[in-house]
């Protein structure tokens, strides 16, 4: 996974680059009623049902097959022409206005106790690229190709990808703005329905984005924590269209200290032909069980396993020493020692046999679906920690399928970048 001197050199020389812009946001008291959660967390029938008597949705926007018939093609370019229509019917009413100058915007959300507080700012595509801004997930062609005709029909971009880089000593002007702008009162303070508090406060005078950017070029890299398929969209975008004013992205930017991942866990539907008994006996070639609910593991290479209405917390007997931090990470283990050998699970990006589920919710809703037939046993694992995804990043490494899951999302219709009509 080791990058090559040429990439790692140009990366040394280079540091992120950020600049601020005119955003198109929610008139404040309608922004509980505009904005929504992120496009890729909601199924079309999801999404309906929470859109339904809210024309002021923003899923009108970002999910515009909602105003379609069941069954319609999500990708057609009705669809995405009903976007474009929805997101100029919201600034037509006033209800989406665009800002009068260029700023950042700092936005704090808040979840049963956790804080994140992040920058609002265009990153650059060239960068992303270069390798400076660093990825750690393979994108799916349609899900790409799905956004990059969304934004190039919208002339929009109307959802921020995640980043995250790591924080110094050297920051400590950039908190201190922070903490003096949030001291403020906020122009948008919000808690949506799924109980997360949502505050923004712009960032507009002269001295205060220079040194924005200033404290921005002490960064020598970013990391996508999530968003992966916007960004490449947007790189997407910007190569049909030439770079230029169209090679700028939305971010939210956190640093790393900041963020949580949750678990990110497996349900399987079958046990590969095996009785419960058969299976169990099978997992203790690979297994010991340790003291523990199960529910939730805390430690590194320990699983929780759910079958037939109980936990078992397990380690795993052999040592996980690989030298690839890829290979040591549980998601790997376990599909490298049990879902490929014991449950045939060869692919677990392809395979109808197998769901995964994260977030806070995430355990009760893995008992809950086992318990009722559905799915046959759960695992349980640690979440990834952030360091190590930026290591993998750093590497030039791709981490397993569905291995972080970053709460609380950020939400959709907040911020929106528009962009110049294409050539």
């Amino acid at each position: 996974m080791a990058l090559s001197r040429s990439t790692a050199n140009l990366s040394a020389q280079l540091m992120a680059t950020i600049k601020p812009f005119p955003a198109l946001r929610p008139k404040p008291e309608l922004a509980a009623l505009i904005s929504a959660p992120p496009y890729d967390v909601l199924s079309t029938e999801d999404a309906r049902a929470m859109a339904s008597g809210n024309p002021l949705s923003f899923l009108h926007v970002t999910k515009p097959e909602i105003d379609f018939p069941a069954g319609a093609d999500v990708y057609s370019p009705d669809v995405y022409a009903r976007g474009r229509e929805n997101l100029k019917r919201l600034m037509e009413q006033g209800a989406l206005r665009t800002d009068s100058r260029a700023a950042f915007y700092i936005y704090r959300e808040i979840q049963e106790g956790h804080e994140q507080t992040g920058l609002v700012a265009l990153a650059s595509v060239q960068e992303y690229e270069q390798q400076i801004i660093r990825r750690h997930e393979l994108t799916r062609i349609e899900k790409e190709e799905d956004r990059a005709r969304h934004i190039a029909t919208l002339n929009a971009q109307t959802g921020p990808a995640f980043l995250v880089y790591r924080d110094n000593p050297a920051l400590s002007p950039l908190k201190e703005l922070a903490t003096r702008i949030t001291a403020q009162p906020p122009e948008v303070d919000f808690t949506a329905g799924d109980g997360v508090r949502h505050i923004v406060w712009p960032v507009v005078s002269d001295l205060d984005l220079k040194l924005v950017q200033e404290q921005f070029n002490l960064i020598p890299r970013l990391y996508i924590a999530d968003g992966h398929h916007r960004t490449a969209a947007a790189a997407r975008v910007s190569r049909q269209r030439g770079g230029g004013v169209n090679a700028w992205f939305l971010a939210v930017i956190f640093s790393n200290s900041q963020v949580r991942i949750l678990p990110y866990n497996r349900l399987l539907k079958d046990l590969n032909g095996l009785a419960p008994a058969e299976f169990l006996k099978r997992i203790e070639t690979v297994f010991e069980p340790v003291s523990g609910s199960g529910r939730q593991p805390e430690q590194p290479h320990e699983v929780g396993l759910y079958l037939q209405g109980r936990w078992r917390l397990l380690r795993f007997k052999q040592p996980v020493d690989s030298g690839d931090l890829v290979e040591r990470l549980d998601a790997t283990v376990l599909q490298r020692r049990v879902l490929g050998p014991l449950l045939g699970i060869e692919d677990p990006r392809t395979s109808p046999r197998i769901h995964f589920i994260g977030g806070l919710h995430g355990v009760a809703e893995m008992e809950k679906l086992v318990n009722s037939g559905q799915y046959a046993c759960a695992f349980s694992l640690c979440p990834v920690r952030i360091d190590d995804l930026m290591a993998v990043a750093d590497a030039g490494g791709i981490l397993p399928p569905k291995s972080t899951w970053f709460e609380p999302k950020l939400r959709d219709g907040l911020f929106t970048n528009l962009l110049p009509s294409a050539a």
